[in-house]
């Protein structure tokens, strides 16, 4: 489960571009805290502690009890808008989580057992087609990744949802088919020498045997050859007078 952090924020008046920018020069990262049934109130937090936990690929996924004047708060980032040159912080949006409040996240997918996988140890390769899986999860029990056992998998076998156990009271947004999050792949070298002697053996059906060629040469006598002995000559059509 996620530890939740403390980030301290002050109360800031106006919005646009303008006061954004005031705020800014200050040090101070302009953000919104919206959502828990009350109207959206505009903060702003510093900018060194914001780019602490901000450059983590856990942050909007990681809880925060904020500090306004006093006040705690918990909430969750949803949004995060970063500067197209520098790539730093300049807006944050949190969401409000009263108590028993459920969030839709996209949690990060671990796997253990690599070392032990048969078909990993056979050359196979790990595909993963998710790296991370969207789950509701309640506010008080938000995982900060889920995680999965590789070591019984060979290749050619899939990893589906349905492996991974997840915290109480979590669940996947998809719940209607038990989709796919990874598979053990049989590596390039092996799949083209599939290909190849699959190949070779389309060909090898379509062209004639060599007993076939002989028996169907010795079935047609070559041009003016004399008839097979036993057998009478074609009768010839009567010459006209």
């Amino acid at each position: 489960m996620s530890q939740i952090q403390e980030l301290s924020a002050q109360t800031r008046s106006g919005s646009g571009k303008g006061p954004a920018y005031q705020t800014r020069q200050k040090g101070l990262i302009p953000a919104v805290i919206y959502g828990g049934g009350s109207a959206p109130e505009s903060v702003a937090v510093d900018r060194h502690e914001l780019e602490r936990f901000a450059f983590k690929g856990t942050f909007l996924t990681t809880l925060f009890m904020l500090d306004v004047a006093g006040r705690k708060t918990r909430v969750i980032p949803r949004d995060i808008q970063l500067d197209p040159v520098s790539d730093r912080p300049v807006h944050v949006d949190f969401m409000r989580l009263p108590e028993g409040a459920r969030v839709r996240l996209a949690i990060p997918v671990h796997f253990r057992g690599q070392e032990t996988s048969p078909g990993i140890k056979r050359g196979g390769v790990l595909n993963i087609v998710r790296r991370e899986v969207e789950l509701y999860c309640p506010a008080e029990n938000i995982p900060s990744y889920i995680e999965a056992d590789l070591s019984t998998l060979d290749i050619h076998d899939t990893l589906h949802i349905s492996a991974f156990t997840l915290p109480e009271g979590v669940r996947p947004v998809i719940h209607d088919r038990d989709f796919t999050v990874a598979s053990i792949v049989a590596p390039t070298s092996v799949i083209e020498e599939q290909k190849a002697a699959a190949a070779a053996a389309t060909g090898q059906a379509a062209a004639p045997t060599a007993e076939a060629t002989a028996e169907a040469a010795a079935a047609t006598p070559a041009a003016g050859a004399a008839p097979a002995a036993g057998k009478a000559p074609a009768a010839e059509a009567p010459k006209k007078k």
